[in-house]
C-alpha cells in the first residue's frame, strides 16, 4: 500500500473502498480493518480516520472540506473504477490543499473501451478539480500479473487485456470552491479592496420594479449639474478672430450676426429663409433649448453657423 511516508500526524483521513467493484466479492472485512489500523497509527491521538462505500458516500453526512487525506483504491484487490462523479465528491470533502492518493487499474493502450489509460485517468482527475502534484508525474505504472488482470477483467466486465495499477497523488487547491478575490489591474496604484463598496453595490441592485416605489429614493438629475454648467456663455468669446462690425460682408462662418442683419436687410434674398428661433438659445444646446426648438436635438453650433448632419445622424434619425 505505501502509505507509511504519505500520511502524517494529527491529520483526518478519509478511507473509501469498493470503488467500482460491481462485480464480484469486495474487500475481504479482516483486510479492511488491518488498513485502518495502520491509518489510525499513522495519524496519531490528534488524528481520526473515517472508513465510507464509495457508492454511500454521496448519500453520506460528510461536510465540505471535512479531510485532510482521501485514500481511495490504495486496499489490495480488489481494486475499481473511479467515476468522474465520484471524484467530484472526493474533492469536495476534502479541505484546500487535501491530498488524493489514489490507485486504479489503467489499460496499457488506447482503445474506446471503458478502461482509462494513465493519461485519460489524470486528464479525469483534472476536469474533477485536482491539481497533479510532481510526485504523480514521476511515479510509474505497475504492471498487475495475468491472474490479477483477469479476475479485474472479469470483475469489471471487461474483455481479457494486460493491465497496469496506477499509483497517483493528487491535491485539491488551495482555496475553496466559490471563493473570490478582487484583482488588481495593470497600471492600478492602489491595492485591491477587501470588499465592494456597500453603498456602490445598493446602486446597481436597483430593479426596474423598484423604479416605481416611493421609498426608494432617486437622484435629482438637476443635482448632477453645477452653477457654472448653467451659465449662459458671452456670445463675444464665440465669434471668430477678425469678425465684427466695419465689414461689408460676411464671413463664410459668421458668428457676429453679421449674416443675419444683411440677410434682413435685403429682405431675405441672400439665402433661403431657415428655422426662426424663439429664445434665441437654439445654438446653446439641447439644454438652454425650448421644447419647440426646431434645433432640439442637435449639436451646439456658434450663431450663424450653418448646421449640417453628418450620414450617420440622418440614419439614426430615420
Amino acid at each position: 500500500m505505501m502509505l507509511k511516508s504519505e500520511v502524517q500526524q494529527g491529520e483526518k483521513v478519509l478511507l473509501v473502498w469498493g470503488a467500482g467493484a460491481q462485480e464480484g466479492p469486495g474487500v475481504e472485512a479482516d483486510v479492511l480493518k488491518t488498513l485502518v489500523e495502520k491509518l489510525r497509527d499513522q495519524v496519531g491521538e490528534d488524528g481520526q480516520v473515517a472508513v465510507e462505500n464509495a457508492s454511500m458516500l454521496e448519500q453520506s453526512a460528510h461536510k465540505t472540506s471535512s479531510f485532510d487525506v482521501v485514500v481511495t483504491g490504495r486496499a489490495p484487490q480488489p481494486v475499481g473504477i473511479h467515476s468522474q462523479t465520484l471524484l467530484a465528491e472526493l474533492a469536495r470533502v476534502l479541505k484546500p490543499g487535501g491530498r488524493l492518493l489514489l490507485g486504479q487499474p489503467v489499460a496499457t493502450s488506447e482503445d474506446k473501451g471503458k478502461l482509462k489509460t494513465r493519461r485519460q485517468l489524470l486528464t479525469t482527475l483534472t476536469l474533477s478539480g485536482f491539481i497533479l502534484s510532481s510526485h504523480s508525474e514521476e511515479k510509474g505504472e505497475e504492471a498487475m500479473s495475468e491472474i490479477e488482470a483477469r479476475e479485474t477483467c472479469l470483475r469489471l466486465a471487461l474483455p481479457p487485456q494486460p493491465l497496469c495499477l496506477a499509483r497517483l497523488t493528487a491535491q485539491k487547491p488551495n482555496y475553496e470552491i466559490g471563493s473570490r478575490q478582487l484583482l488588481c489591474l495593470p497600471g492600478s496604484k492602489s491595492k485591491p479592496a477587501q470588499g465592494p463598496d456597500p453603498d456602490a453595490a445598493a446602486i446597481w441592485t436597483l430593479s426596474a420594479s423598484e423604479m416605481d416605489d416611493d421609498e426608494v429614493e432617486l437622484i435629482d438629475s438637476n443635482q448632477l449639474l453645477d452653477a457654472a454648467d448653467l451659465d449662459r456663455p458671452d456670445p463675444a468669446s464665440l465669434k471668430a478672430q477678425g469678425c465684427g462690425p466695419g465689414r461689408k460682408r460676411a464671413c463664410k462662418n459668421c458668428t457676429c450676426g453679421l449674416a443675419e442683419g444683411l440677410e434682413a436687410k435685403d429682405g431675405g434674398i441672400r439665402g433661403p429663409a431657415g428655422p426662426k428661433s424663439a429664445c434665441g438659445n437654439c445654438y446653446l444646446g439641447d439644454a438652454f433649448r425650448c421644447a419647440s426648438c426646431p434645433y432640439f436635438g442637435m449639436p451646439p453650433f456658434k450663431p450663424g453657423e450653418k448646421v449640417e448632419l453628418s450620414t450617420m445622424q440622418l440614419a439614426l434619425d430615420v
